[in-house]
């Protein structure tokens, strides 16, 4: 792996554990293998340039994550289910540490950072074409498509939240499961 693509790893993994504020560039150097010249050569914008890039690599993980589950189910309802499942999964696995990649920093950087904020949202508006783009590829007009991706991406998200802090799979398989009925009951 290039150093550039370390260096914005590392701050992805960082930031989703311990937020923006809480990461510091000399931990993200030492962290992935790199001096710290590297990472202002690299992000000559510094930690603001550098933390961008981190929410759109965790952005495009999750959305790389979403679409492929998306295009595996052909019922939507099954593919939201399916997902929260994996989530749920992959939380577990993290001993309950990878919990969104991008939420802790959407939020520090709220009022605060606008550049950051603005990357944040414009992920959140990806997941919620992905969602939208699968429900109406299966029929559901386009008002109900939209409207039904916010409250899904919404869901999960809180759920995920919800589920990290009790340390328990529940709350993201309780979510998926209504959110499957939600969705069903458009058809």
């Amino acid at each position: 792996m290039k150093t550039k693509e370390r260096i914005v790893r590392t701050t992805a993994r960082l930031m989703q554990r311990q937020g923006y504020a809480a990461t510091g560039l000399k931990q993200i150097s030492q962290e992935a293998e790199a001096t710290l010249g590297s990472v202002y050569h690299f992000f000559p914008g510094g930690k603001t340039e550098l933390a961008i890039a981190a929410v759109r690599h965790g952005g495009r993980e999750f959305a790389d994550m979403l679409r492929e589950i998306l295009d595996r189910e052909d019922d939507p309802a099954v593919a939201i289910a399916a997902c929260a499942d994996e989530l749920a999964e992959g939380l577990r696995a993290s001993q309950w540490l990878d919990g969104c990649p991008i939420v802790i920093t959407a939020l520090e950087s709220t009022g605060r950072a606008p550049d950051i904020q603005r990357a944040a949202e414009e992920e959140f508006a990806i997941w919620r074409e992905l969602v939208g783009a699968k429900l109406r590829r299966t029929g559901f007009p386009d008002d109900v498509s939209y409207e039904l991706a916010h409250t899904v991406i919404s869901t999960l998200e809180g759920a995920e939240m919800a589920a990290q802090v009790a340390e328990s799979e529940e709350p993201l398989r309780i979510a998926g499961r209504h959110l499957a009925r939600l969705i069903a009951s458009y058809r």
